[in-house]
């Protein structure tokens, strides 16, 4: 491999790519804040189900608050963070390697479906949420080395990048995202930030503002999955099937159990800075609810691969309004203690 990471550099495994990449950066900078400390206070945990024409069904224990995940944790750990898209693919181009020129590795967003080191079997997969960080440019191969979630390093041409970054595949086009960190204030996030965020994602869970999201989510997952044949041919459906797999377990980047496992250790280290030994307790149940959330990943995964899966879709239903029941107690719980 002739391209070589920025100087101070290192490659870390982590669980989540939007996290993690920002893990990379962080670290480089000398900011050493956990993966799930990222993810809980940027009030990244929730539930979505959603269905959009053309598209595979997506159920994801990740939230989308506004702003960004990315941004709310950054202004919680006194980093600037801004979010930078373009039309322009030159400029796009000419913005990644001036940062790097600068020093600094670059945060960006792609579809791993044209990223060569993803294998996906010889199936046409796009994923445009995706997050890695470039950390490192060759002129003379014309190679950018990309940390992911794995330890080591990739080394992707610029034009495999440049199609990654420009994807127009739904539902998550790139729009060629980067972004750009001021770490002048870092600093470590106050108890009081801690209990916000984590009302944060309470709200959301309890009180959706749609029906898709949250517990309500859940529960209309347990309805819509039964009927994904109605509407699906065998191979879209294996497809579906597979793809839930992927968003719930480690594999699709959840750090497992639908990222309640993150949340998991993300209460714990809250537990210490807040001074409540309940949200320890809650630790302990968001470990459980992951365990029951991976039970249920696999049962997709086992369906997807089954003879017939149109007819076992209705298995889900009693595990998934299991699980919102579970969940709509131990948010509650938390809801409870953060407005004490």
């Amino acid at each position: 491999m002739t391209v070589k990471p920025l100087e101070g550099f290192g490659s870390l495994e982590t669980h989540h790519c939007v996290t993690g990449s920002m893990r990379h950066v962080y670290v480089f900078n000398e900011h050493d804040v956990s993966e799930e400390m990222l993810l809980g206070l940027g009030a990244g945990v929730s539930f979505i189900y959603w269905h959009q024409k053309g598209t595979a069904p997506f159920m994801g224990g990740r939230g989308s608050p506004k702003p960004s995940i990315e941004e709310i944790a950054g202004r919680r750990t006194g980093v600037a963070i801004e979010v930078h898209t373009t039309s322009s693919a030159r400029k796009a181009e000419r913005t990644l390697l001036e940062m790097l020129d600068a020093g600094q590795p670059v945060m960006l967003q792609v579809d791993m479906g044209y990223l060569p080191y993803f294998d996906f079997g010889g199936s046409d997969y796009h994923f445009g949420g995706h997050a890695v960080v470039a950390c490192g440019y060759d002129p003379g191969s014309g190679q950018v080395l990309v940390a992911d979630r794995d330890e080591g390093f990739h080394a992707v041409s610029m034009e495999d990048l440049e199609k990654a970054r420009g994807s127009k595949h739904k539902p998550f086009p790139p729009e060629h995202k980067w972004y750009t960190f001021d770490f002048t204030n870092k600093r470590f996030p106050t108890a009081d930030e801690v209990r916000r965020a984590i009302a944060e994602q309470v709200g959301p869970m309890l009180e959706p503002p749609i029906r898709n999201i949250g517990v309500k989510g859940m529960r209309k997952a347990a309805k819509m999955v039964p009927q994904w044949a109605d509407s699906m041919d065998d191979e879209a459906l294996r497809w579906a099937l597979f793809n839930a797999y992927i968003f719930i377990c480690p594999v699709g980047g959840t750090g497992g159990g639908a990222f309640r496992y993150m949340f998991s250790r993300f209460l714990r280290e809250a537990a210490e800075i807040v001074g409540d030994g309940r949200l320890e307790e809650s630790a302990d149940e968001f470990q459980r609810i992951g365990d029951g959330w991976e039970e249920l990943g696999e049962w997709f995964r086992e369906v997807s691969e089954a003879p017939e899966p149109g007819a076992r879709l209705g298995e889900c239903v009693a595990p998934l309004n299991g699980l919102a029941d579970r969940e709509e107690a131990a948010w509650g719980r938390l809801d409870e203690g953060v407005r004490e």
